[in-house]
């Protein structure tokens, strides 16, 4: 099939590249879900071993810097664990805000560049998210020292660069998501891919003619035709 082959199979069965779009974008606008607006708490720390008293080599302070480099990255599973939702939950609990630990883990996503670890807690509540975020805080400098047991690494220390408390620090409103924006297009897009790939169904099983050149491939010689009224 040559492309003008099949530019004329989309011609003739129009209406299905064209509804079947229309149909799949419009019954996303009516029926799209209102985004709910959400808020996030940016907190940035780092995590690492405090270099022991004394002179230090070149090798020890590459040492150092290596082994606290690995534990800002065990570290980083630490904080999106059930037992560090919980802790967190219960903290914001004496404050009257019942939160389940489940639901907290799933909201927060820690990231890690180097020693610098970025905890990003988005919430759908404004007014619990910065003492969400305190809690998050207050759990990691008071009980740093029990995660870090559970790692083995005794003697780390965490040190709040950016976070609540801070100067200048405050949690952020989030718009929707680009995949949400561009939902009704993408919609639209398989829409008019079903259309195509229906006409192109539909055309192979059709087995009536509609040109000259569809009965001379016939073997058969055409000698005169009628013009469509």
């Amino acid at each position: 099939m040559d492309f003008r082959e099949f530019l004329t199979i989309l011609y003739r069965r129009w209406w299905m590249v064209v509804f079947l779009p229309l149909i799949t974008l419009g019954s996303a606008l009516v029926f799209k879900n209102p985004s709910t607006e959400l808020w996030q708490a940016t907190m940035r720390l780092t995590v690492g071993f405090a270099p022991p008293s004394g002179e230090l080599t070149a090798e020890d302070l590459y040492n150092l810097a290596l082994a606290s480099e690995y534990l800002a990255d065990d570290f980083s599973e630490v904080v999106k664990s059930q037992a560090f939702a919980q802790g967190v939950s219960q903290r914001v609990a004496s404050q009257g805000i019942t939160i389940d630990p489940g639901v907290l883990q799933g909201y927060t996503v820690a990231q890690k560049q180097h020693r610098i670890l970025s905890i990003v807690i988005t919430w759908p509540q404004p007014e619990e998210i910065a003492p969400i975020a305190q809690a998050a805080r207050d759990a990691l400098e008071q009980e740093g020292s029990k995660y870090f047991a559970q790692l083995g690494a005794g003697g780390a220390q965490i040190y709040v660069i950016d976070g609540p408390g801070l100067p200048g620090w405050a949690p952020v409103a989030v718009g929707p998501s680009l995949r949400e924006q561009l939902d009704p297009l993408i919609r639209a897009g398989l829409g008019l891919l079903a259309g195509i790939g229906l006409a192109l169904l539909l055309q192979y099983f059709d087995h009536r003619l509609y040109t000259a050149q569809e009965v001379e491939e016939l073997g058969l010689r055409v000698i005169g035709f009628l013009p469509p009224h």
